[in-house]
């Protein structure tokens, strides 16, 4: 890892086997650093990105990476943007040019055109109830605070959000010091930090801005309930509350829980609820992990007849964990499971990019691949059962449902959750 003079920071990783590299620039900038006068504008400077430069059209940069056999796209979440390219290496140099020229130089054209595309993304988005859900829970379970606010912003805002405004949030947000190249694959690291300058160097204009402390959560708000009704064949409901950051020691127990509760095929949501009962064909849980808090919950999507017993069944099998009863064959196959996809996704360089770039861009500590088997070996009962205890009592669940009516969800609600249901 090297920091520039700027305060940019370059991190890679050498595999010599490979004839690729993955790079990704890594902006410490998402939705939830917005206002809510700017909610989405991340997510659509994303997209302005693509749309041209000081030296390079948008058709240009399409054809330039067609050209190299290169992919190239960008991703916002709530605390950070990267575009990212995986290549072949001899081309990894025109790859950079244009990328940092994307990054520090766009040249927001096109800008109503681009509106109405991310209009578009956000109708489909409202099209989508089995993803809008997390949407609502997330909102349910943070209340006003920006991390309960959808990435891909509102209609109303993207509709209405000037160049002036967009100009001045890219001048804030993407400075140097708040940006992060990494790179994965047969990469010189000397060679790499020597592009990244020379990138810099041919930038002109004033020097951005540093970046911006970002706003803490705090106390986490009451747990919420959100409902949005449509015409829907199935119920698409969440239950949720807050979860643990991604510093704290406690992030590879959960983890466990996660794999157990609901993240594979042997996982008890997904054998009691689909494969002995048939009640739904989608059911799992989720897991996210921010800078100062975090997010867990557990989704279904069943018809209404299903829908308050999947309930039932979902929350029942939370309370039997928190009650201590996990077989040590169970505890085993998850940690098992999930020390087996960590090594499997370390074959990827594009995994092994991401790992470095949203790891230092958003101040984690890197840790070795056995370091992190370690950690993942070292989780026991005891850890596992008395987060399912903390985390996801009944009375710290929020709940967030779209479906037909909203009397149906209340009725599933108040028999897994009473207080939050009478509060509704």
């Amino acid at each position: 890892m090297t920091e520039l003079a700027s305060g940019e920071r370059v991190i890679s990783e050498r595999l010599e086997h490979v004839r690729s590299v993955a790079v990704g620039y890594w902006i410490g900038a998402g939705s939830r650093d917005e206002t809510d006068a700017k909610a989405g504008i991340s997510h659509f400077i994303e997209h302005l990105l693509f749309k041209g430069t000081s030296s390079y059209t948008a058709l240009q940069i399409a054809e330039i990476f067609d050209e190299l056999g290169a992919e190239l796209n960008a991703a916002t979440s709530r605390e950070h943007t990267v575009v990212y390219s995986r290549l072949p290496d001899v081309h990894l140099e025109k790859a950079l040019d244009v990328m940092s020229d994307m990054v520090f130089v766009p040249g927001f054209d096109d800008l109503d055109s681009e509106r109405e595309v991310v209009l578009e993304e956000i109708a489909m988005y409202e099209d989508t109830p089995q993803e809008l859900v997390h949407d609502l829970i997330g909102e349910a379970i943070f209340g006003r605070h920006a991390l309960g606010r959808p990435v891909i912003g509102t209609a109303e805002v993207i509709s209405s959000v000037s160049r002036r405004s967009i100009r001045g949030y890219h001048a804030a947000q993407y400075a140097p010091a708040n940006i992060v190249v990494a790179a994965a694959g047969n990469v010189d690291h000397d060679r790499l930090v020597a592009l990244v300058e020379a990138g810099a160097e041919r930038r002109v204009g004033a020097p951005p801005a540093k970046a911006k402390k970002r706003a803490l959560l705090g106390r986490p708000p009451k747990p919420g309930l959100r409902f949005q009704r449509k015409d829907t064949e199935q119920y698409h409901v969440c239950l949720g509350a807050t979860g643990v950051s991604r510093s704290d020691e406690r992030r590879f127990a959960v983890s466990v829980l996660d794999a157990i509760l609901g993240g594979s095929a042997s996982s008890r949501l997904f054998q009691e609820i689909r494969e002995k009962r048939g009640m739904a064909y989608a059911v799992y849980s989720f897991l996210s992990q921010y800078t100062d808090t975090g997010q867990i919950g557990v989704y279904v999507g069943t018809r209404e007849d299903n829908l308050a017993e999947s309930l039932e069944i979902a929350v029942d099998q939370i309370a039997d964990i928190a009650g201590g009863h996990l077989p040590d064959a169970e505890l085993h196959r998850a940690k098992e499971n999930l020390k087996g996809r960590v090594i499997l996704s370390m074959e990827s360089t594009s995994t092994r990019m991401n790992r470095l770039g949203k790891s230092l861009v958003t101040d984690t500590e890197i840790m070795s691949v056995d370091s992190v088997l370690a950690a993942v070996d070292a989780v026991d009962r005891e850890g596992v059962c008395a987060l399912a205890a903390e985390l996801l009592a009944p009375g710290r669940l929020s709940a967030a449902g779209i479906g037909p009516s909203e009397e149906r969800f209340l009725d599933a609600v108040e028999r897994v959750t009473p207080s939050l249901a009478r509060a509704a």
